[in-house]
């Protein structure tokens, strides 16, 4: 059999090839069963092995100095990582304040399963002194109310009840009477209590805010909202492991009726719920888009490969790469992440091109040949360089990945070069043993496109001006590259549609909410104290926190006025008796003669007050009207609330001085670790969904305290990780393809010809990005340096059949070969693009366009651009 090319590498790979496939073809039947005992251990191994983070920040490596600070922030204070948040909304705070009290008492119950359960915004710490926390002004206009409303609470405290409630507006009412106060001054509460009421008499439940009565406002939903600070016990044996814990306070909700009961919507946000529906989201219709996957594959192996016999041991040899590569895999990096994870499809997706490409140009041999073991011989003689030099560089361009600090690029890489190398050798290997035992038929038909020799004939004629229009088409519009986009937002790489994911986004509108806060560790408080103070002083600061911050200023001035309201308060807020409950016939006439003053002050009168005032009659003497069980509803509406309001207002009026000694040991573990270090928390001013805000946040941070970490540090650092990992992943891929090009092309011409069709390729790919408004983000930009590995292995098959002579390659066997490996991997690829996940979907897109420019790089732009072969070189036996 005569080996082409003359020089040792290629000569040396060509005798490789041919040598393995006549000893496979030659002992078939050990080598079959010898894949198929490696693939059941294989498969065996990484099933029982098989384990995966969907933490993002795990995809950079520990070494850079922002995980570093993160890591040593989560080592001091690992009760902010992976934790849980509850997140409670209600229409009033005193329905919020109670939802969440029994959430809390019934979660505690649970110790097995929570660790810790903290109330950032309540407790009864701040329930005794949130007085504390006002301003000193502030405060003592606050309580000069309370104090001049003493008679009201006095009527309130004394009798509980609706009839109460009634009769403190009737004291209302007689300031009108005796002109003390005009009936617009009363506009506010009238209003509120009818449209209660009228929730009521619909026999709809309703809930009246006593709180929002003394504010004179609805409260904003940020002051109607409670989180819950949970650290539980994760499974991390399990692939979402804090399934438990989240399915517990689910059921804890429900079991307490905090819907029903306090019409509060209970929501799970946090790292740990994010991780776990993270995941959830990746599986969501994997498995329709598997199976789709590989019934579309089966249909584009039909029409390349057309037998059954080879489509079937085209099949085997691919299950049993993947089989193979994924146990690899799970020995060599152990956990797979979120990038990483993909190594299947992207096996499938190009490892399947080796096999079409040698089963392609074995059915051409097989036309010639009829006898099939010299068919299978040739198809390794004419196969051999092109195939080895394209896995070798595909290998190489993987491979590129590992030296990065981005572990998604690194292990995926090392994963899917690894698996290159064994979908090649499974190729030359377990393929043609297969197809000799199974003998597929002889080839009736000359394999190959000739329905495009026309379009072979026209590019070959015009070959310069298609040239120079291409080369002025992908130069105007590389302007277009200056709106390339990089979106360093991991949260654009999750679904919004699961919960976790929508309450952060809910929760991100507010800035107070801390979703952007900045950490930093200080060695003391002392020492947190006085950075705390210079950064106070930045522009782009709106909150400082340490410890020292829950000890209030002014505290003897306020303790004192505290104090002389309580006194002024007790005889009114504690009555040494109170008022049988009223039967249902007192609340009916209540209600009646409430309603029967509205209606007269208001008969003649014109203005807000006296509109409000007969909107609250007509709701009064309709629910005067309705069944006994509506007033029932009515006087829970009212009065629930009313003894939250009262029990509350008699704790805050017991406030303590704090000092360092006293603050509860819980809220000291937050801020003060162990060793004395400190945190210190860092809230942003200004628009936090606008980047550049949070950019100059984090910059002036940085500037102020370099050991800072959270918020967007995290973010900005990672992004610094990635593109500079893009950078020196494409530069190695690149050396690495250029060096293995050289040493078995040695030409340099042919090395060009070979990278300046991908070169344009990978510029068509990124103009497309942003026509078609395709950010880069953490998880697509794998794409690109792919590309230069993926669309390498098309050049080179073009490049070595045009060194042989070959012409008119658009109508070969060599782009029946290509166009369908295309397909298939395609195919592959555009499983991502459906995916439910967002990351994984533009991974796929962007993995797709790729691959449609370096096909018509490779088809259309590089017969062109080499134009008619050189003289063929002697060939050797």
């Amino acid at each position: 059999m005569q080996l082409r090319h003359t020089h040792g590498p290629m000569k040396t790979t060509i005798l490789f090839v041919v040598r393995t496939v006549r000893f496979c073809t030659a002992y078939a039947r050990a080598i079959i069963v010898a894949s198929i005992l490696v693939t059941v251990a294989s498969s065996w191994y990484a099933a029982t092995h098989f384990a995966m983070t969907t933490d993002i920040n795990r995809l950079t490596s520990s070494s850079v100095p922002w995980r570093q600070h993160l890591d040593k922030f989560e080592k001091v204070f690992p009760q902010f990582f992976d934790r849980i948040v509850a997140v409670i909304d209600a229409p009033t705070l005193e329905l919020a304040d109670d939802a969440t009290s029994a959430l809390i008492n019934n979660l505690a119950s649970q110790k097995d399963i929570f660790r810790s359960i903290q109330d950032p915004k309540g407790g009864s710490f701040f329930a005794q002194n949130g007085f504390l926390f006002e301003g000193l002004d502030q405060l003592k206009v606050q309580l000069s109310r309370l104090t001049k409303a003493q008679r009201l609470i006095a009527v309130l405290a004394g009798d509980p009840s609706l009839r109460g409630a009634l009769k403190a507006l009737q004291f209302g009412l007689l300031g009108v009477q005796s002109s003390q106060i005009t009936l617009d001054s009363m506009t506010w509460p009238m209003m509120l209590a009818a449209e209660t009421v009228e929730i009521v008499n619909e026999d709809r439940q309703a809930s009246f805010s006593w709180y929002a009565l003394t504010r004179g406002r609805l409260p904003a939903p940020e002051e109607v909202r409670r989180f819950i600070i949970i650290q539980a016990a994760l499974d991390y044996s399990a692939l979402e492991p804090a399934k438990r814990a989240t399915e517990a306070i689910r059921h804890a909700a429900d079991s307490l009726q905090l819907a029903p009961n306090y019409q509060a919507r209970v929501r799970l946000t946090g790292p740990a719920p994010m991780a776990d529906e993270e995941f959830a989201t990746i599986k969501e219709n994997a498995g329709i888009n598997a199976a789709l996957t590989v019934v579309v594959v089966l249909v584009i192996l039909w029409f390349a490969l057309r037998w059954l016999r080879v489509i079937f041991a085209v099949s085997v040899t691919l299950v049993v790469g993947l089989a193979v590569t994924a146990a690899a895999g799970m020995l060599m990096v152990g956990t797979l992440n979120l990038i990483s994870v993909y190594f299947a499809v992207l096996f499938v997706g190009l490892g399947v091109d080796f096999g079409i490409q040698f089963s392609v140009r074995y059915r051409a041999e097989r036309h010639e040949l009829d006898e099939l073991r010299a068919a299978l011989l040739r198809a390794a003689n004419r196969v051999g360089a092109p195939l080895t030099l394209a896995a070798l560089a595909t290998a190489a361009g993987f491979l590129a990945f590992l030296p990065t600090d981005y572990r998604g690029f690194s292990e995926l890489g090392l994963i899917a070069g690894v698996g290159m190398l064994i979908a090649f050798l499974t190729s030359i290997t377990l393929l043609p043993a297969l197809l000799s035992r199974l003998n597929p038929p002889t080839e009736p038909h000359q394999l190959g496109f000739s329905a495009l020799a026309p379009v072979d004939r026209f590019l070959q004629n015009h070959r310069l001006p298609i040239l120079i229009a291409t080369g002025l088409l992908i130069a105007a519009a590389l302007p277009l590259l200056y709106w390339l986009q990089f979106d360093f937002n991991p949260m654009n790489l999750r679904s919004k549609n699961v919960e976790s994911v929508a309450t952060y986004l809910d929760l991100k509108q507010d800035s107070s909410n801390g979703v952007d806060d900045i950490g930093v560790l200080a060695p003391s408080l002392a020492v947190a104290d006085e950075l705390a103070t210079r950064l106070r002083d930045l522009p782009e600061v709106s909150r400082v926190t340490t410890l020292t911050t829950f000890i209030p200023d002014q505290q003897q001035q306020k303790l004192a006025t505290i104090a002389e309201t309580a006194r002024a308060l007790d005889p009114a807020l504690n009555p040494k008796a109170t008022m049988e409950t009223p039967t249902d016939g007192a609340i009916i006439a209540a209600l009646t003669s409430t309603a029967d003053e509205l209606s007269r002050l208001s008969a003649d009168a014109t203005g807000q007050g006296a509109d409000a005032a007969r909107r609250l009659a007509a709701a009064l003497t309709a629910l005067a009207n309705a069944d006994q069980s509506i007033r029932g509803l009515a006087a829970a509406a009212f009065i629930l609330p009313l003894r939250s309001a009262l029990d509350r207002l008699r704790t805050l009026l017991t406030a303590k001085e704090i000092t360092r000694e006293n603050l509860p040991s819980d809220l000291v573990s937050q801020w003060l670790a162990p060793d004395g270090q400190t945190r210190i928390d860092i809230a942003p001013k200004g628009d936090t969904k606008d980047n550049r805000v949070l950019q100059r946040f984090a910059d002036s941070v940085l500037a102020a305290a370099p050991g800072a970490t959270e918020g967007p540090i995290p973010l900005l650092g990672a992004r610094r990780t990635i593109i500079i990992a893009f950078i020196e992943a494409s530069g190695c891929a690149l050396f690495s393809i250029v060096l293995i090009l050289w040493i078995m092309l040695r030409r340099i011409t042919d090395v060009l010809l070979t990278l300046f069709p991908l070169l344009l390729a990978a510029i068509v790919t990124l103009e497309i990005c942003v026509v078609a408004g395709v950010p880069l983000n953490f998880a697509n930009i794998i794409a690109l340096p792919l590309l230069l590995g993926v669309g390498v292995a098309f050049k080179i098959y073009y490049i070595i059949a045009w060194r042989e002579g070959q012409t008119n390659l658009l109508q070969s066997v060599l782009t029946r070969a290509v166009v369908f490996s295309a397909l298939t991997t395609a195919t592959a690829f555009g499983s991502l693009w459906f995916s439910s996940h967002p990351g994984t979907s533009s991974m796929g897109k962007l993995l797709a366009i790729s691959l449609l420019t370096t096909m018509a790089a490779a088809t259309l732009f590089q017969p062109i651009l080499m134009g008619k072969p050189r003289d063929q070189e002697t060939t050797v036996r």
